[in-house]
């Protein structure tokens, strides 16, 4: 009986030891459950190539570390449509769900975007939506335009897929966002009742996102809603960190950009024809053509072909201007070739492979490219007439009046004499009279080497000379 009565007063004792073991165990087991991973990717600027890099990176890193998740802490006025189509692609087939936290605008391609993820989060006093494609004074653009743009958010919608419900023993599908409201971010011309009128493009509010399914919820930090929305409440956060070099591929691959780079190029190749030998303006072209296809070479953009199609290019006008006289078939050749590469290099092919690639893609690089020829012809043309003169070119050439120095160096001695081109004159070059060598500026066209000339007057310490045709 004694035994019996110590072991009822054990009894407490021995429960309140079980209970702290499994709390124990509790606290033990809840310590080393991995927490959630989640890839944070901001973007906060206008929507371009720097933005489509941290991206791709940020997509690829993610899935580098097996994360559980990725939110995009998006603000932005829109950008650049083409990218923007990259970029919602990438999302669409993301294998990790992409979520996106609108931090008060994701207006035109910030919607596209938006609409391509997973789950739209906004915080109060955000907006979605005024997708029409405009120019850059912020015109709308023709139809053409408008209905791609249609097209790709509607189809982005549907990507999203739709619910299935019960209702009074039906089922009904539902789109889990609507396509029609989408296009109506888009065109003006959409009528839907309740919600938007004839003549305006859509822009919700948070509130009116939530209400018509194009937001999932409303908190005001990336933290709310990985805890609030997605229920992670032991988690981890790692960002994307974008380096110096993708913002420099990224400032590289800009249209406006791109354009300067091939008036170098075709600057550089410009000014190598005026003068004998190689000097400062292949420099210039040599250069231009590196900045241009390197971040392109990157991005996968431009393959080996296409830059080999611009280096034959090259070479050929290389032969038109040190071997073969006049502008004939290697000048034609070489001009195509080069134009032809640097306008393959902005398109996504796969080698000779066109079909995943717009029209309005095409359209862009052409346009990209012949505004860089155009520009850097009207320019150079301009610029070779300002030399020298005044302003802050007026450094980069000799004006002093040279006349008085060629009498005085004999020159006009010279008028009469004939003599032989010692180079190539295109028009400048070097020339040979009585054994000796003068600077020589042909004023009857392109002379070949070895050709007899005859010196027709003297000016700034050189000679100017015709051919003798026998």
């Amino acid at each position: 009986m004694e035994k019996k009565h110590s072991f009822f007063r054990l009894l407490p004792f021995l429960i309140s030891f079980l209970l702290l073991l499994f709390s124990q165990a509790k606290m033990h087991g809840e310590k080393t459950s991995p927490a959630k991973l989640i890839y944070q990717i901001d973007i906060k600027k206008e929507i371009d190539h720097t933005t489509q890099i941290y991206l791709s990176k940020g997509l690829a890193e993610a899935n580098k570390v097996k994360a559980d998740g990725v939110v995009i802490h998006l603000n932005t006025y829109g950008g650049l449509v083409d990218v923007a189509d990259s970029m919602r692609t990438s999302i669409l087939y993301s294998p990790i769900p992409v979520y996106v936290f609108i931090d008060n605008n994701a207006a035109s391609a910030g919607a596209l975007l938006s609409i391509a993820c997973k789950k739209i989060f906004m915080r109060k006093g955000a907006n979605i939506g005024a997708a029409t494609v405009v120019d850059q004074s912020g015109a709308a653009m023709p139809d053409k335009y408008q209905s791609y743009m249609r097209s790709m958010i509607r189809s982005t919608a549907e990507a999203q897929g739709k619910d299935t419900l019960v209702q009074g023993g039906d089922t009904v599908y539902r789109w889990k966002r609507d396509p029609k409201i989408a296009e109506a971010m888009v065109d003006d011309r959409i009528v839907i009742p309740g919600l938007i009128d004839s003549g305006k493009v859509l822009t919700f509010t948070a509130g009116e996102a939530l209400e018509w399914r194009y937001c999932d919820g409303i908190a005001e930090s990336v933290d709310e809603v990985i805890t609030k929305y997605l229920g992670y409440d032991n988690y981890e956060i790692e960002r994307f960190t974008p380096s110096w070099l993708d913002n420099m591929r990224g400032f590289l691959m800009n249209p406006f950009l791109q354009s300067f780079l091939i008036l170098f190029i075709i600057g550089g190749i410009y000014f190598e024809m005026q003068s004998p030998g190689l000097g400062f303006p292949s420099i210039v072209a040599i250069l231009g053509a590196v900045l241009y296809f390197l971040p392109l070479y990157i991005e996968g953009l431009a393959a080996n072909w296409e830059i080999l199609l611009f280096i034959i290019g090259l070479i050929l006008i290389a032969i038109e201007i040190f071997v073969v006289p006049g502008f004939g078939v290697p000048g034609i050749a070489g001009g195509i070739l080069v134009v032809g590469g640097l306008i393959l290099s902005l398109l996504g092919n796969v080698n000779f492979d066109f079909e995943g690639v717009s029209g309005d893609e095409i359209g862009r690089a052409i346009l990209t490219v012949l505004l860089g020829v155009g520009l850097g012809f009207f320019s150079l043309i301009w610029l070779s007439s300002r030399i020298g003169r005044r302003g802050p070119l007026q450094r980069m050439a000799l004006v002093t009046d040279l006349e008085g120095a060629t009498t005085s160096l004999g020159l006009n001695a010279l008028i009469g004499k004939q003599g032989k081109a010692e180079t190539v004159l295109r028009p400048s070059g070097t020339v040979n009279i009585d054994g000796e060598l003068y600077d020589g500026v042909s004023e009857s066209g392109f002379i070949e080497k070895g050709k007899t000339i005859v010196v027709v007057r003297t000016g700034q310490a050189q000679v100017y000379v015709e051919e003798i045709r026998f």
